[in-house]
């Protein structure tokens, strides 16, 4: 999957976070870093949130393009 993410050029290096994910952010010292540093938090990020779900009961919830776009 494709997540877009936010990278903030700092006097320490790059901040990135993932507007899809609330609290996923990262750091590194070069832009390149930074985007490795956000792919494994995502990813931790994702193994967490499957975690949480297998121990719940589970619904599925469905939202329309239109829902998201107001069309």
């Amino acid at each position: 999957m494709l997540y877009p993410v936010g990278l903030h050029k700092t006097d320490e290096g790059y901040a990135v976070w993932c507007p899809a994910l609330p609290g996923c952010w990262s750091q590194g010292q070069t832009e390149e870093e930074a985007i490795e540093n956000i792919r494994e938090a995502i990813k931790e990020y994702l193994a967490v949130a499957q975690a949480l779900v297998e121990e719940s009961e589970r619904r599925y919830v469905e939202v329309s393009f239109a829902e998201l776009t107001g069309r």
